[in-house]
């Protein structure tokens, strides 16, 4: 496996690699390289998304704040002094290769309401459809200790199962996980590949090493663990040389989490599983025909909604005996499905005042019961 098999990539970025650990200064050239390395993936027709680090560490220099005392409100002035001139330094990176950023701010908040979870999955959707390159961050600004991601490879995982992204990759200032820390122990080797985290695998990890870092293998073996449960790949590999991404197209040493099933199966398998029905939705024989071929649930085949869900939530799709036939989350509520039903796509704007697209069900959020 290598990159170039990537459709949807979400590539994060620490405060250690982008900021001087010594000068508090932006390592620029580094990051145009990787920059160019992004254009180069876009043009092999990748979606990318940049998770970065580095506000609060850019605003500390900037305010002059010592990182050995810096309380809350500290790292939250620095975060919202920082995050101006993190976005600048992306924009202008990207925007040499002619590329076009989008900034999107998230706290752990957003994932765990499923309100916010579908307005920022639905936002990056959008944007990587129109060929943008979003820079996400966790919003230290506003989040507190309590609520905070408390680093970003987790952030990154969790963007992953958000979007279904295949592939997350981790820059790290080592070229993956080892048996031990090699900066100790001369005798660690690198593991190449991981299908299963096991207690012996999360032993091995370690404690991160600068100042700016706020994960260390911990929180990255955390990652994969989210990732590789969304169906999504991780790999960790080696951030600190130019052109980080570029070497692995060229076969660069890397540690890559394997999981059991793709993006979609592990999706289909939480909507399953994981997620209650709060109503149903009634189609007519067409439609359920269309559904058991891989469709999407269109207006038209729908003949009637029983009960009172919201967009989002997971329903119940029946046959016109009452039988269920499948199970998916919808993307209207229960009063505009009854407002659209028999309508055709094109008049769904007319009938409600806005669209959330063609599909009240996309056949990626959707489940066939004998499947």
């Amino acid at each position: 496996m290598s990159l170039a098999d990537a459709k949807r990539l979400i590539i994060k970025v620490g405060s250690a690699l982008l900021v001087d650990e010594n000068t508090g200064k932006l390592r620029r050239a580094w990051l145009e390289a990787l920059a160019d390395d992004v254009a180069l993936l876009r043009e092999r027709g990748v979606e990318v998304i940049v998770v970065s680090s580095g506000a609060i560490a850019m605003g500390r220099r900037l305010l002059g704040l010592d990182h050995r005392t810096i309380s809350l409100a500290d790292k939250q002035a620095a975060a919202a002094t920082g995050q101006i001139s993190l976005s600048q330094v992306w924009q202008e990176a990207l925007g040499r290769n002619g590329l076009i950023m989008a900034q999107v701010l998230v706290t752990l908040e957003d994932m765990e309401s499923r309100r916010r979870y579908l307005n920022a999955r639905g936002t990056l959707n959008a944007l990587l459809a129109r060929g943008a390159v979003p820079l996400i961050n966790e919003n230290d600004t506003v989040a507190t200790e309590e609520i905070r991601f408390g680093d970003n490879d987790r952030l990154g995982a969790k963007v992953a199962h958000m979007i279904s992204a295949d592939t997350l990759v981790l820059l790290s200032d080592i070229d993956g996980l080892y048996t031990a820390d090699p900066r100790k122990n001369p005798d660690a080797t690198l593991i190449p590949t991981v299908r299963e985290l096991t207690p012996e695998i999360m032993d091995m990890a370690g404690a991160a090493p600068t100042m700016y870092s706020s994960g260390g293998m911990v929180t990255k073996l955390q990652a994969a663990e989210i990732a590789m449960k969304a169906g999504c790949r991780m790999m960790i590999a080696r951030g600190t040389i130019y052109h980080p991404l570029k070497a692995q197209l060229e076969g660069g040493l890397h540690t890559l989490f394997l999981p059991s099933e793709s993006p979609l199966a592990a999706r289909r398998h939480w909507i399953a599983t994981s997620l209650s029905a709060r109503g149903a939705i009634i189609v007519d024989g067409g439609a359920a025909k269309a559904l058991r071929a891989g469709k999407n649930l269109l207006a038209a085949g729908i003949a009637g909604v029983d009960g009172s869900f919201k967009h989002g939530d997971a329903v119940r799709i029946l046959d016109a005996e009452g039988n269920e036939i499948a199970r998916g989350i919808t993307s209207y509520s229960a009063e505009e499905t009854r407002l659209i039903k028999g309508h055709s796509s094109q008049e769904i704007e007319t009938a409600l005042g806005y669209s959330r697209g063609n599909a009240v069900i996309h056949s990626d959020d959707l489940v066939i019961a004998d499947q």
